[in-house]
Protein backbone atom coordinates (compact mmCIF):
# COMPACT_ATOMS: atom_id res chain seq x y z
CA UNK A 1 0.00 0.00 0.00
CA UNK A 2 1.25 3.51 -1.02
CA UNK A 3 2.31 5.84 2.09
CA UNK A 4 0.65 9.18 2.47
CA UNK A 5 3.84 10.58 0.87
CA UNK A 6 3.74 9.01 -1.88
CA UNK A 7 -0.22 9.24 -2.29
CA UNK A 8 0.17 13.26 -2.05
CA UNK A 9 3.42 13.59 -4.17
CA UNK A 10 1.84 11.69 -6.97
CA UNK A 11 -0.97 14.55 -7.16
CA UNK A 12 1.75 16.90 -7.87
CA UNK A 13 0.06 19.71 -6.04
CA UNK A 14 1.75 19.17 -2.80
CA UNK A 15 4.91 20.53 -1.22
CA UNK A 16 6.59 19.42 1.59
CA UNK A 17 5.42 21.55 3.92
CA UNK A 18 1.83 20.38 3.04
CA UNK A 19 3.29 17.09 3.53
CA UNK A 20 4.54 17.60 7.14
CA UNK A 21 1.07 19.18 8.49
CA UNK A 22 -0.89 16.11 6.72
CA UNK A 23 1.23 13.60 8.27
CA UNK A 24 1.05 15.92 11.82
CA UNK A 25 -3.21 15.71 11.73
CA UNK A 26 -3.09 12.50 10.58
CA UNK A 27 -0.93 11.32 13.48
CA UNK A 28 -3.75 13.05 15.88
CA UNK A 29 -6.59 11.11 13.33
CA UNK A 30 -7.06 8.42 16.47
CA UNK A 31 -7.92 11.34 18.73
CA UNK A 32 -10.21 13.51 16.29
CA UNK A 33 -12.35 9.88 15.34
CA UNK A 34 -12.47 8.97 19.02
CA UNK A 35 -13.40 12.16 20.16
CA UNK A 36 -16.25 12.58 17.36
CA UNK A 37 -17.21 8.89 17.44
CA UNK A 38 -16.87 9.17 14.03
CA UNK A 39 -14.89 7.52 10.64
CA UNK A 40 -12.25 10.31 9.57
CA UNK A 41 -10.82 10.52 6.07
CA UNK A 42 -8.58 12.98 4.94
CA UNK A 43 -8.59 13.91 1.04
CA UNK A 44 -5.95 15.87 -0.83
CA UNK A 45 -6.90 17.57 -4.42
CA UNK A 46 -5.41 15.83 -7.44
CA UNK A 47 -4.65 17.26 -10.75
CA UNK A 48 -7.87 16.60 -12.35
CA UNK A 49 -10.18 18.38 -10.12
CA UNK A 50 -10.92 15.69 -8.34
CA UNK A 51 -10.04 14.30 -4.99
CA UNK A 52 -8.09 10.87 -3.37
CA UNK A 53 -8.02 9.76 -0.19
CA UNK A 54 -4.91 9.54 1.39
CA UNK A 55 -5.68 8.50 5.43
CA UNK A 56 -8.83 6.78 6.92
CA UNK A 57 -8.83 6.61 10.65
CA UNK A 58 -11.83 4.55 12.23
CA UNK A 59 -13.21 5.07 15.87
CA UNK A 60 -12.37 2.88 18.51
CA UNK A 61 -15.75 3.55 20.86
CA UNK A 62 -18.11 3.40 17.63
CA UNK A 63 -18.68 1.27 14.83
CA UNK A 64 -17.07 2.12 11.72
CA UNK A 65 -19.16 2.90 8.17
CA UNK A 66 -15.86 1.59 5.94
CA UNK A 67 -14.95 -2.16 6.39
CA UNK A 68 -13.07 -1.74 3.76
CA UNK A 69 -9.54 0.58 3.28
CA UNK A 70 -10.64 3.49 1.04
CA UNK A 71 -7.43 5.37 1.18
CA UNK A 72 -6.11 5.36 -2.49
CA UNK A 73 -9.86 5.63 -3.71
CA UNK A 74 -11.11 8.43 -5.45
CA UNK A 75 -14.10 10.80 -3.77
CA UNK A 76 -17.78 9.24 -4.40
CA UNK A 77 -19.85 11.24 -6.26
CA UNK A 78 -22.83 11.67 -3.35
CA UNK A 79 -19.33 13.83 -1.43
CA UNK A 80 -17.77 15.27 -4.53
CA UNK A 81 -19.70 18.89 -4.19
CA UNK A 82 -19.37 19.00 -0.52
CA UNK A 83 -15.64 18.46 -0.50
CA UNK A 84 -15.09 20.61 -3.74
CA UNK A 85 -17.15 23.73 -1.61
CA UNK A 86 -15.19 23.07 1.52
CA UNK A 87 -11.60 22.97 -0.02
CA UNK A 88 -12.76 26.10 -2.43
CA UNK A 89 -14.13 28.35 -0.07
CA UNK A 90 -11.88 27.12 3.03
CA UNK A 91 -15.45 26.84 5.24
CA UNK A 92 -16.57 24.08 7.09
CA UNK A 93 -19.73 22.18 4.66
CA UNK A 94 -22.37 19.95 6.70
CA UNK A 95 -24.40 17.65 4.30
CA UNK A 96 -27.95 19.16 4.02
CA UNK A 97 -29.58 15.96 4.43
CA UNK A 98 -28.51 12.18 5.87
CA UNK A 99 -26.12 11.19 3.43
CA UNK A 100 -26.46 6.73 2.50
CA UNK A 101 -23.70 4.58 2.38
CA UNK A 102 -24.92 1.49 1.63
CA UNK A 103 -28.29 1.51 3.48
CA UNK A 104 -26.86 3.09 6.31
CA UNK A 105 -27.87 6.66 7.30
CA UNK A 106 -24.75 9.01 8.16
CA UNK A 107 -23.64 12.49 8.93
CA UNK A 108 -21.11 13.88 6.95
CA UNK A 109 -19.24 16.97 7.46
CA UNK A 110 -16.05 18.54 5.54
CA UNK A 111 -13.88 20.55 7.22
CA UNK A 112 -10.81 22.27 5.07
CA UNK A 113 -7.12 21.80 6.21
CA UNK A 114 -5.48 25.05 6.08
CA UNK A 115 -1.92 24.77 6.59
CA UNK A 116 -0.33 28.07 8.77
CA UNK A 117 1.68 30.64 7.07
CA UNK A 118 5.26 29.21 6.73
CA UNK A 119 6.60 32.54 5.64
CA UNK A 120 5.75 36.07 4.22
CA UNK A 121 5.92 34.19 0.55
CA UNK A 122 4.34 31.00 1.68
CA UNK A 123 1.22 32.25 3.02
CA UNK A 124 -1.84 30.21 4.57
CA UNK A 125 -3.73 27.84 2.13
CA UNK A 126 -6.07 24.87 1.80
CA UNK A 127 -3.98 21.81 1.35
CA UNK A 128 -6.99 19.32 1.67
CA UNK A 129 -9.88 18.44 3.44
CA UNK A 130 -10.89 16.00 6.24
CA UNK A 131 -14.16 14.55 6.59
CA UNK A 132 -16.32 13.53 9.31
CA UNK A 133 -18.36 10.23 8.83
CA UNK A 134 -20.99 10.07 11.72
CA UNK A 135 -23.47 6.26 11.70
CA UNK A 136 -26.72 7.71 12.37
CA UNK A 137 -27.86 4.27 12.41
CA UNK A 138 -26.34 3.76 15.81
CA UNK A 139 -28.21 6.93 17.31
CA UNK A 140 -29.42 6.74 21.26
CA UNK A 141 -29.94 9.25 23.74
CA UNK A 142 -25.66 10.89 24.22
CA UNK A 143 -23.85 10.12 27.52
CA UNK A 144 -22.26 13.69 29.34
CA UNK A 145 -19.17 12.17 27.93
CA UNK A 146 -20.10 11.82 24.38
CA UNK A 147 -21.65 15.97 24.18
CA UNK A 148 -18.38 16.57 25.98
CA UNK A 149 -16.23 14.59 23.54
CA UNK A 150 -18.24 16.13 20.55
CA UNK A 151 -17.73 19.24 21.76
CA UNK A 152 -14.15 18.65 21.71
CA UNK A 153 -13.88 17.21 18.34
CA UNK A 154 -15.94 20.32 17.29
CA UNK A 155 -13.55 22.82 18.29
CA UNK A 156 -10.78 20.90 17.13
CA UNK A 157 -12.39 20.65 13.37
CA UNK A 158 -12.45 24.29 13.81
CA UNK A 159 -8.91 24.68 14.68
CA UNK A 160 -8.13 22.68 11.52
CA UNK A 161 -10.22 24.87 9.47
CA UNK A 162 -8.22 28.22 10.78
CA UNK A 163 -4.77 26.79 11.10
CA UNK A 164 -4.26 25.97 14.69
CA UNK A 165 -4.55 22.36 14.41
CA UNK A 166 -2.02 20.42 14.78
CA UNK A 167 0.18 22.59 16.55
CA UNK A 168 3.65 22.97 15.43
CA UNK A 169 4.59 24.16 18.69
CA UNK A 170 3.83 20.27 19.99
CA UNK A 171 7.22 18.13 19.77
CA UNK A 172 6.63 14.52 18.23
CA UNK A 173 7.67 11.98 20.82
CA UNK A 174 7.21 8.42 21.01
CA UNK A 175 3.69 6.54 20.43
CA UNK A 176 4.07 3.91 23.01
CA UNK A 177 2.37 4.99 25.91
CA UNK A 178 0.44 8.04 24.63
CA UNK A 179 -2.73 8.73 26.00
CA UNK A 180 -5.79 8.75 24.02
CA UNK A 181 -9.36 9.87 25.11
CA UNK A 182 -10.34 6.60 25.70
CA UNK A 183 -7.92 6.56 28.40
CA UNK A 184 -8.75 9.79 30.36
CA UNK A 185 -10.11 12.77 29.32
CA UNK A 186 -9.83 15.91 31.33
CA UNK A 187 -11.64 19.53 29.87
CA UNK A 188 -10.33 22.57 31.22
CA UNK A 189 -12.01 26.27 30.73
CA UNK A 190 -9.58 29.12 30.05
CA UNK A 191 -8.35 29.40 33.65
CA UNK A 192 -7.34 25.81 34.28
CA UNK A 193 -10.52 24.32 36.17
CA UNK A 194 -11.54 21.53 35.39
CA UNK A 195 -15.00 21.38 33.84
CA UNK A 196 -15.22 17.95 32.86
CA UNK A 197 -13.63 14.76 33.75
CA UNK A 198 -13.99 11.40 32.08
CA UNK A 199 -14.81 8.28 34.66
CA UNK A 200 -11.25 6.94 33.51
CA UNK A 201 -9.61 9.77 34.36
CA UNK A 202 -11.31 9.89 36.96
CA UNK A 203 -9.73 6.58 38.15
CA UNK A 204 -6.19 7.30 37.02
CA UNK A 205 -6.36 10.42 39.58
CA UNK A 206 -7.80 7.95 42.40
CA UNK A 207 -5.22 5.66 41.95
CA UNK A 208 -2.37 8.69 42.93
CA UNK A 209 -4.89 9.22 45.93
CA UNK A 210 -7.47 11.81 44.92
CA UNK A 211 -10.44 10.61 45.65
CA UNK A 212 -12.59 13.91 44.96
CA UNK A 213 -14.44 14.81 42.33
CA UNK A 214 -12.13 16.51 39.76
CA UNK A 215 -14.65 19.13 38.22
CA UNK A 216 -14.85 22.26 39.86
CA UNK A 217 -10.85 21.91 40.58
CA UNK A 218 -7.53 23.38 39.12
CA UNK A 219 -5.85 20.69 37.68
CA UNK A 220 -2.51 22.42 38.71
CA UNK A 221 -3.64 22.62 42.60
CA UNK A 222 -5.06 18.72 42.64
CA UNK A 223 -1.47 17.50 41.24
CA UNK A 224 0.40 20.16 43.75
CA UNK A 225 -1.47 17.92 46.35
CA UNK A 226 -1.04 14.80 44.81
CA UNK A 227 3.04 15.07 44.38
CA UNK A 228 4.71 13.74 47.32
CA UNK A 229 6.84 16.62 49.06
CA UNK A 230 10.72 16.90 48.00
CA UNK A 231 9.70 14.32 44.71
CA UNK A 232 11.18 16.08 41.84
CA UNK A 233 8.95 16.38 39.05
CA UNK A 234 9.27 17.97 35.10
CA UNK A 235 9.35 21.55 35.01
CA UNK A 236 7.07 21.32 32.28
CA UNK A 237 4.14 19.51 34.63
CA UNK A 238 2.37 22.86 35.95
CA UNK A 239 2.48 24.03 31.82
CA UNK A 240 0.79 21.09 30.64
CA UNK A 241 -1.67 20.53 33.87
CA UNK A 242 -3.10 24.10 32.95
CA UNK A 243 -3.60 23.64 29.33
CA UNK A 244 -0.97 26.32 28.37
CA UNK A 245 1.20 24.46 25.92
CA UNK A 246 0.37 21.49 23.55
CA UNK A 247 3.02 19.03 25.49
CA UNK A 248 3.54 15.67 27.06
CA UNK A 249 4.78 14.83 30.39
CA UNK A 250 4.63 12.39 33.23
CA UNK A 251 3.90 12.45 37.27
CA UNK A 252 4.05 9.76 39.16
CA UNK A 253 2.57 9.26 42.79
CA UNK A 254 2.23 6.64 45.05
CA UNK A 255 4.19 4.20 42.67
CA UNK A 256 1.43 5.01 39.77
CA UNK A 257 2.73 6.76 36.92
CA UNK A 258 0.54 8.92 34.83
CA UNK A 259 1.17 10.48 31.40
CA UNK A 260 -0.01 13.57 30.20
CA UNK A 261 -0.96 15.36 27.27
CA UNK A 262 -2.24 18.95 26.81
CA UNK A 263 -4.44 20.60 23.91
CA UNK A 264 -4.50 23.97 24.04
CA UNK A 265 -8.39 24.93 22.51
CA UNK A 266 -8.10 28.55 20.42
CA UNK A 267 -10.99 30.22 18.89
CA UNK A 268 -9.15 32.37 16.19
CA UNK A 269 -6.08 33.02 18.10
CA UNK A 270 -7.40 33.08 21.72
CA UNK A 271 -7.24 30.62 24.00
CA UNK A 272 -10.38 29.67 25.26
CA UNK A 273 -9.85 26.19 27.61
CA UNK A 274 -7.72 23.13 26.81
CA UNK A 275 -8.04 19.11 26.72
CA UNK A 276 -6.11 17.26 28.94
CA UNK A 277 -5.41 13.44 27.99
CA UNK A 278 -4.18 11.15 30.67
CA UNK A 279 -3.31 7.57 30.86
CA UNK A 280 -1.86 5.37 33.58
CA UNK A 281 1.29 3.89 32.38
CA UNK A 282 2.48 2.40 35.44
CA UNK A 283 3.05 -0.96 33.90
CA UNK A 284 4.86 0.38 30.95
CA UNK A 285 7.05 2.11 32.97
CA UNK A 286 7.42 -0.99 34.57
CA UNK A 287 8.30 -2.92 31.45
CA UNK A 288 10.79 -0.26 30.06
CA UNK A 289 12.51 -0.13 33.15
CA UNK A 290 13.00 -3.97 32.74
CA UNK A 291 14.22 -3.49 29.30
CA UNK A 292 16.53 -0.90 30.55
CA UNK A 293 17.96 -3.32 32.96
CA UNK A 294 18.16 -5.96 30.64
CA UNK A 295 19.59 -4.19 28.32
CA UNK A 296 22.40 -3.00 30.81
CA UNK A 297 22.74 -6.15 32.03
CA UNK A 298 23.50 -7.44 28.10
CA UNK A 299 25.90 -4.87 27.71
CA UNK A 300 27.87 -5.59 30.73
CA UNK A 301 27.96 -9.27 29.89
CA UNK A 302 29.45 -8.27 26.21
CA UNK A 303 31.93 -5.97 28.02
CA UNK A 304 32.84 -8.87 30.42
CA UNK A 305 33.19 -11.32 27.58
CA UNK A 306 35.46 -8.82 25.70
CA UNK A 307 37.45 -8.41 28.83
CA UNK A 308 38.04 -11.80 29.25
CA UNK A 309 38.83 -12.47 25.37
CA UNK A 310 41.36 -10.20 25.67
CA UNK A 311 42.91 -11.84 28.69
CA UNK A 312 43.36 -15.02 27.12
CA UNK A 313 44.42 -13.14 23.73
CA UNK A 314 47.37 -11.60 25.83
CA UNK A 315 47.82 -14.93 27.50
CA UNK A 316 48.30 -16.43 23.83
CA UNK A 317 50.79 -13.75 22.53
CA UNK A 318 53.20 -14.25 26.20
CA UNK A 319 52.84 -17.89 25.23
CA UNK A 320 53.92 -17.25 21.83
CA UNK A 321 57.26 -15.30 22.40
CA UNK A 322 58.22 -17.79 24.60
CA UNK A 323 58.00 -20.84 22.40
CA UNK A 324 61.02 -21.41 20.49
CA UNK A 325 59.41 -23.72 17.85
CA UNK A 326 58.69 -21.27 14.70
CA UNK A 327 55.69 -23.82 14.03
CA UNK A 328 54.18 -23.41 17.50
CA UNK A 329 54.75 -19.99 17.59
CA UNK A 330 52.56 -19.14 14.28
CA UNK A 331 49.81 -21.45 15.31
CA UNK A 332 49.73 -19.26 19.08
CA UNK A 333 49.51 -16.35 17.43
CA UNK A 334 46.94 -16.60 15.05
CA UNK A 335 44.40 -18.00 17.81
CA UNK A 336 45.58 -15.02 19.50
CA UNK A 337 44.74 -13.08 16.19
CA UNK A 338 41.31 -14.79 16.12
CA UNK A 339 40.17 -14.46 19.96
CA UNK A 340 40.82 -10.34 19.49
CA UNK A 341 38.88 -9.87 15.89
CA UNK A 342 35.83 -11.72 18.54
CA UNK A 343 36.70 -9.77 21.13
CA UNK A 344 35.93 -6.54 18.53
CA UNK A 345 32.36 -8.09 18.35
CA UNK A 346 31.84 -8.04 21.96
CA UNK A 347 33.12 -4.87 22.61
CA UNK A 348 30.85 -2.96 19.83
CA UNK A 349 27.87 -4.70 21.26
CA UNK A 350 29.06 -3.50 24.72
CA UNK A 351 28.76 -0.03 23.69
CA UNK A 352 24.92 0.00 22.46
CA UNK A 353 21.65 -1.27 23.17
CA UNK A 354 20.95 -3.06 20.19
CA UNK A 355 21.70 -6.66 19.10
CA UNK A 356 22.67 -5.80 16.19
CA UNK A 357 25.99 -4.10 15.70
CA UNK A 358 27.40 -1.65 12.44
CA UNK A 359 29.61 -3.73 10.92
CA UNK A 360 31.31 -1.65 9.15
CA UNK A 361 32.66 -0.30 12.60
CA UNK A 362 33.53 -3.85 13.35
CA UNK A 363 35.70 -4.65 10.19
CA UNK A 364 37.65 -1.18 10.02
CA UNK A 365 38.98 -2.15 13.64
CA UNK A 366 39.41 -5.84 12.48
CA UNK A 367 41.28 -4.39 9.66
CA UNK A 368 43.62 -2.23 11.93
CA UNK A 369 44.20 -5.05 13.83
CA UNK A 370 45.42 -7.83 11.43
CA UNK A 371 47.34 -5.39 9.36
CA UNK A 372 48.94 -4.81 12.67
CA UNK A 373 49.84 -8.65 13.50
CA UNK A 374 49.39 -10.26 10.90
CA UNK A 375 52.65 -8.73 8.48
CA UNK A 376 56.53 -9.40 8.65
CA UNK A 377 59.11 -7.06 9.06
CA UNK A 378 59.50 -7.89 5.05
CA UNK A 379 55.99 -7.70 4.25
CA UNK A 380 54.35 -3.76 3.72
CA UNK A 381 50.89 -4.01 3.30
CA UNK A 382 48.32 -1.84 2.12
CA UNK A 383 44.69 -2.75 3.28
CA UNK A 384 41.79 -1.27 1.26
CA UNK A 385 38.02 -1.64 2.14
CA UNK A 386 35.49 0.10 -0.21
CA UNK A 387 31.17 -0.16 -0.22
CA UNK A 388 29.39 -0.87 2.79
CA UNK A 389 28.40 -3.78 4.82
CA UNK A 390 25.48 -2.35 6.91
CA UNK A 391 23.94 -3.68 10.31
CA UNK A 392 23.97 -7.20 10.67
CA UNK A 393 22.52 -9.11 13.64
CA UNK A 394 25.55 -10.27 16.54
CA UNK A 395 25.34 -13.98 15.96
CA UNK A 396 26.29 -13.58 11.97
CA UNK A 397 28.84 -10.69 12.58
CA UNK A 398 31.08 -12.79 14.69
CA UNK A 399 31.39 -15.62 11.98
CA UNK A 400 31.75 -13.33 8.93
CA UNK A 401 34.41 -10.67 11.37
CA UNK A 402 36.33 -14.16 11.77
CA UNK A 403 36.15 -15.19 8.45
CA UNK A 404 37.43 -12.14 7.35
CA UNK A 405 40.38 -11.84 9.44
CA UNK A 406 41.38 -15.43 7.85
CA UNK A 407 41.56 -14.35 4.28
CA UNK A 408 42.88 -10.98 4.72
CA UNK A 409 45.78 -12.41 7.14
CA UNK A 410 45.91 -15.31 4.49
CA UNK A 411 46.60 -12.07 1.76
CA UNK A 412 48.92 -10.64 4.06
CA UNK A 413 51.13 -13.83 4.88
CA UNK A 414 50.70 -15.58 1.98
CA UNK A 415 49.91 -13.41 -1.08
CA UNK A 416 52.22 -10.68 0.02
CA UNK A 417 54.94 -12.40 2.13
CA UNK A 418 58.08 -10.75 1.55
CA UNK A 419 56.75 -8.14 -0.59
CA UNK A 420 54.81 -4.81 -1.05
CA UNK A 421 51.27 -4.97 -2.31
CA UNK A 422 47.65 -4.00 -1.40
CA UNK A 423 44.49 -6.14 0.06
CA UNK A 424 41.50 -5.12 -1.12
CA UNK A 425 37.97 -5.46 0.23
CA UNK A 426 34.80 -4.51 -1.30
CA UNK A 427 31.63 -5.21 0.10
CA UNK A 428 28.25 -4.87 -1.61
CA UNK A 429 25.00 -5.18 -0.21
CA UNK A 430 21.48 -5.36 -1.80
CA UNK A 431 17.99 -5.72 -0.24
CA UNK A 432 18.99 -10.03 -0.59
CA UNK A 433 22.28 -10.37 -0.37
CA UNK A 434 25.39 -9.39 0.87
CA UNK A 435 28.59 -10.11 -1.29
CA UNK A 436 32.18 -9.31 -0.06
CA UNK A 437 35.55 -9.64 -2.43
CA UNK A 438 38.82 -10.04 -0.86
CA UNK A 439 41.64 -9.40 -3.13
CA UNK A 440 45.33 -9.31 -3.24
CA UNK A 441 48.29 -8.07 -5.68
CA UNK A 442 51.00 -11.16 -4.81
CA UNK A 443 51.79 -13.75 -6.61
CA UNK A 444 48.51 -15.98 -6.70
CA UNK A 445 49.05 -19.68 -5.27
CA UNK A 446 49.45 -22.81 -7.83
CA UNK A 447 46.45 -24.63 -8.54
CA UNK A 448 45.76 -27.18 -5.83
CA UNK A 449 47.08 -25.56 -3.06
CA UNK A 450 43.40 -23.42 -2.91
CA UNK A 451 41.61 -24.54 0.08
CA UNK A 452 44.27 -26.67 2.04
CA UNK A 453 45.51 -25.17 5.28
CA UNK A 454 43.54 -24.75 8.52
CA UNK A 455 42.57 -20.54 8.01
CA UNK A 456 40.58 -21.86 4.83
CA UNK A 457 38.66 -24.61 6.32
CA UNK A 458 38.15 -22.55 9.01
CA UNK A 459 36.79 -19.77 6.26
CA UNK A 460 34.14 -22.80 5.00
CA UNK A 461 33.11 -23.50 8.04
CA UNK A 462 31.96 -20.20 9.03
CA UNK A 463 30.58 -19.13 5.64
CA UNK A 464 28.81 -22.54 4.54
CA UNK A 465 28.28 -23.99 7.55
CA UNK A 466 26.82 -21.06 9.71
CA UNK A 467 25.79 -18.26 7.75
CA UNK A 468 24.41 -20.72 5.03
CA UNK A 469 26.60 -18.47 1.99
CA UNK A 470 28.92 -19.60 -0.31
CA UNK A 471 32.43 -18.83 -0.74
CA UNK A 472 34.92 -19.37 -3.86
CA UNK A 473 38.73 -18.77 -4.34
CA UNK A 474 39.98 -17.51 -8.11
CA UNK A 475 43.95 -17.65 -8.42
CA UNK A 476 45.87 -16.33 -11.38
CA UNK A 477 49.52 -16.79 -11.14
CA UNK A 478 51.61 -14.22 -10.79
CA UNK A 479 48.13 -11.56 -10.45
CA UNK A 480 47.17 -12.46 -6.69
CA UNK A 481 44.32 -14.29 -5.41
CA UNK A 482 40.42 -13.04 -5.26
CA UNK A 483 37.65 -14.62 -3.07
CA UNK A 484 34.35 -13.97 -3.63
CA UNK A 485 31.85 -14.45 -0.83
CA UNK A 486 27.55 -14.45 -0.88
CA UNK A 487 26.09 -14.66 1.79
CA UNK A 488 21.25 -14.46 1.54
CA UNK A 489 20.42 -11.54 3.52
CA UNK A 490 17.14 -13.33 4.04
CA UNK A 491 18.73 -16.08 6.01
CA UNK A 492 20.29 -12.82 8.23
CA UNK A 493 16.82 -11.02 8.20
CA UNK A 494 14.99 -14.45 9.63
CA UNK A 495 17.73 -15.56 12.27
CA UNK A 496 17.67 -11.34 13.40
CA UNK A 497 13.95 -11.50 13.92
CA UNK A 498 13.56 -8.82 11.38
Amino acid sequence: MSTLSDLVYAQGRASEADVEWLHRLVGDGQLLADLAFADIVVWVPTADDSFIAVAHTRPSGAATLFYRDIVGDRVRPQWRTQIRDAFRDARIVDSASPDWFEETPTRVRAVPIVRAAATAEDPAQVIGVLTRHTNLGETRTPSRQQITFNACADELFEMVASAEFPDLDAPTSPRRGAPRASDGLIRLDVGGMVTFASPNALSAFGRMGFDDELEGESLVEVITRILPDKQEFDETLPVVASGRAPWRTDMEARGVAVSLRAIPLRDRGTRIGAIVLCRDVTEIRHQEQELITKDATIREIHHRVKNNLQTVASLLRIQARRTHSDEAREALTQAMRRVSAIAVVHDTLSEGLAQNVDFDEVFDRVLKLVAEVAAAPSTRAQTHKTGRFGTLPSEYATPLALALTELVTNAVEHGLAGKEGIVEIDASRSEDRLAVRVRDSGVGLPEGQVGRGLGTQIVRTLIQGELGGTIDWHTIVGSGTEVTIDIPLRYIQRASGS
